[in-house]
């Protein structure tokens, strides 16, 4: 165990390389992990601008109509429309496409190039979207959004494991979901600023984004690309400066080697879409495939880019639910940092368990107090008392996600793949997060329309479910360099069955 804050070994024979954690990583990190600010930012300011009356009576004068009609009706289909829908989760139908392209594009050419890929398509979206005159550009910059989410999201996760030491691989991987909370936060904030403004707030809102497109373009012109990357591309010479470099020692053979033999092995596979199929890699795929689906079925974007939208459904004044989705964003950010505290000293195992109970709790709890105050009608009103715990139980439920899903959603398919298939583990990892996440975005307010109270037990029922799955099948990963993951799966009672004894890292198993 090391010393300080961080546990060097994680309990699964990985091997711990010399050098310490270097200023030029952190800082290194640090910016790269501004990517997250694409993407929260986005998640942040869609729920806001959708519940501006100027952005709806402009853009969806049909909706201004439907709620007339059933407001004596039902609170529960206040905004069902789907055009209103697809301006939220077209973004993420272009970001699961344009995942499986950078994924291309992050082997071939480097990360720092999808990253700069990225930051470039969101800046293009961003300033269509502000200046739009109808829904026809406001879905185009919106997919021009989705585009930048998408290489983004595809590039910085792989860059900060291939950074990160080992023993801090988690809490600096993690600094790209204390970007995507900030962002968010930043535009509940802005949100609540250009709502009380005369005229076009929502552009304001919009074209904010460009500020975090532009960090992401500048940052990646001087951002070192990783030395996993160099040795991808045949510069051998100038991957061990670099690792030297980000290690702070001249030491670093061992590491440089494990890496070099892992890039070797990566060239000799000429379709890793192929054989991320074989038995080998199956736990990689399998939780590549699984963490983002259960990210998203947890229901946390129902709360981030809709929680305007949901806070209006339930009674809040226009100004309360948008001062409502900005305390939520409060909450997801401080949470946030209890994880980038907490996953190199608890490991991810802890934090998914006890995280899933927390949601599990405050799902059921949130379904019970709207299900009695508004039953299977949606007639009724809340009261201040029953307005404030709807909102404490929602907070501990941001909580409970920000400091597991949120972030080890991002981390754990990025340290769990090995070199050869990397690029499509986080392909896939994207493109099922952004799948889902579309399907929430378009059909949530559906849903709540028709399910009611009830699609707060649906999470709730799939938040027990995914917590069950990880208990039974997820094994510890902290401390663990990547290059030696195929150790914990072959001590693991089930994946074991997966992984050939020549699949293992150091030639031996400690089983």
């Amino acid at each position: 165990m090391a010393g300080g804050a961080f546990v060097s070994e994680g309990g699964s024979g990985g091997r711990d390389y010399e050098g310490g954690v270097t200023v030029f990583v952190v800082i290194t990190c640090m910016v790269a992990a501004m990517g997250g600010l694409l993407f929260g930012y986005d998640l942040g300011i869609s729920g806001g601008v959708t519940s501006m009356d100027e952005f709806l009576s402009k853009f969806f004068p049909q909706l201004e109509r439907q709620r007339q009609k059933v407001k004596n009706e039902t609170a529960y289909c206040k905004f069902d429309d789907q055009k209103l829908q697809l301006f939220t989760s077209s973004l993420y139908l272009a970001a699961l496409v344009a995942s499986f392209v950078a994924s291309v594009v992050t082997r071939k050419y480097g990360r720092k190039v999808s990253m700069f890929t990225g930051g470039l398509a969101f800046l293009t979206g961003a300033l269509i979207n502000a200046f739009a005159i109808n829904v026809t550009m406001l879905i185009i910059g919106r997919l021009l959004l989705g585009v930048g989410v998408g290489f983004a999201n595809q590039s910085t996760p792989v860059y900060l494991s291939e950074m990160a030491p080992a023993k801090i691989r988690g809490a600096l991987n993690i600094c790209f979901q204390v970007a995507i909370t900030s962002g968010i936060l930043v535009a509940n904030l802005i949100n609540y600023g250009t709502s009380n403004m005369a005229k076009h707030g929502w552009r304001v809102s919009l074209g904010l984004a460009a500020v975090p497109a532009i960090l992401m373009v500048i940052g990646s012109f001087f951002l070192p690309d990783t030395p996993n990357s160099m040795l991808e591309r045949g510069k051998y010479e100038e991957a061990k400066q670099m690792l030297k470099k980000v290690r702070g020692t001249d030491n670093v053979d061992h590491e440089f080697q494990d890496i070099r033999d892992a890039c070797e092995a990566a060239k000799k596979v000429e379709h890793p879409w192929k054989n991320i199929m074989q038995s080998k890699y199956r736990p990689a795929l399998v939780f590549c495939s699984a963490i983002p689906f259960f990210q998203q079925i947890t229901g946390i974007n129902v709360i981030m880019f809709y929680a305007p939208v949901l806070f209006k459904t339930l009674g809040f004044g226009d100004d309360a639910a948008l001062m409502s989705a900005v305390i939520t964003g409060v909450v997801n950010v401080l949470a946030t940092f209890v994880s980038l505290y907490s996953v190199d000293r608890f490991g991810r195992r802890f934090l998914f368990l006890e995280g899933g109970i927390q949601m599990f709790i405050c799902q059921i709890l949130v379904g019970s107090f709207i299900g009695l105050k508004f039953g299977t009608t949606g007639t009724g009103t809340l009261t201040p008392a029953t307005a404030d715990w709807i909102l404490v139980f929602i907070c501990v439920y941001v909580a409970g996600f920000a400091w597991s899903w949120g972030p080890l959603g991002w981390l754990v398919p990025s340290e769990i793949c090995p070199l050869e298939i990397r690029p499509a583990g986080q392909a896939i990892n994207v493109s099922v997060n952004m799948f889902f996440t579309f399907l929430i975005g378009q059909f949530f307010l559906t849903m709540l329309c028709h399910m009611k109270f009830g699609l707060f037990y649906f999470f709730g029922g799939m938040v027990a479910i995914m917590t069950i799955f990880i208990y039974f099948l997820f094994p510890e990963t902290r401390g663990v360099p990547i290059e030696e993951m195929g150790r914990v799966w072959k001590q693991h009672w089930f994946w074991k069955n997966y992984i050939p004894d020549d699949a293992v890292a150091g030639g031996h198993d400690e089983n």
